[in-house]
């Protein structure tokens, strides 16, 4: 991790990992950053799911088998990493090195879990939290994306709470209430000055959210 230290040399870039919620609009704030900054980039994951007619190895992903991917865990050899509907997803230490090293700020789109790996192997990545306004505005979100059926969606909502609960582990906290105003927030955090954002400021500010969000 020494090596990764952002901070002995300004020409490295940081890594910053971005969770939240299923629906609270994680996936359009990283899109939405990545499109505005050249100088924000998302690493390939490694992955052991089939390739789809439309995906190229090394661009979409790094398609492994299930072996491959063992060993590579065997050796230490991913930030994070998860078994997601049958099929491993992971992050290697080469990709994060390949991203840093050229300066550019590294965006990880992962849940809390993998952010915490993250964090156990470099100490110095930066976790940033996104809420939801309020738990009736995200039920609305997951059922207006038209991806699931009921069930699902009510799966995915209880199972946002017990998400939402792990705030406290994160560096940042951003609410997506104002999608412009959470992307300029974001966007302060990874290339301006995240202070306004710490989580013992942003815990203070949306206590009563944060009560709501999660009892």
């Amino acid at each position: 991790p020494a090596a990764m230290n952002s901070k002995s040399n300004t020409t490295r870039g940081q890594v910053f990992v971005i969770a939240a919620a299923s629906g609270t609009g994680k996936t359009s704030l990283v899109s939405a950053l990545l499109s505005a900054h050249a100088n924000a980039a998302v690493s390939i994951s490694h992955t052991t799911r089939a390739q789809r007619p439309n995906e190229k190895n090394g661009i979409n992903y790094f398609f492994v088998d299930r072996t491959r991917f063992e060993d590579l865990i065997q050796q230490g050899l991913f930030v994070e990493h998860a078994e997601v509907f049958d099929n491993l997803y992971g992050t290697s230490t080469d990709e994060v090195e390949r991203i840093i090293s050229t300066g550019k700020q590294l965006i990880l789109e992962i849940d809390w879990q993998g952010a915490q790996q993250v964090k156990a192997k470099l100490p110095d990545a930066n976790l940033i939290f996104i809420l939801p306004p309020t738990l009736e505005t995200l039920k609305t979100r997951l059922l207006g994306r038209g991806q699931d059926d009921l069930n699902t969606v009510e799966q995915r909502f209880n199972g946002a709470r017990d998400e939402i609960a792990q705030y406290h582990s994160f560096d940042y906290l951003i609410v997506n209430d104002d999608f412009q105003l959470a992307l300029q927030q974001l966007g302060a955090i990874v290339f301006e000055d995240p202070t306004p954002f710490e989580i013992q400021t942003q815990a203070a500010r949306h206590a009563n959210l944060l009560t709501a969000l999660t009892t």
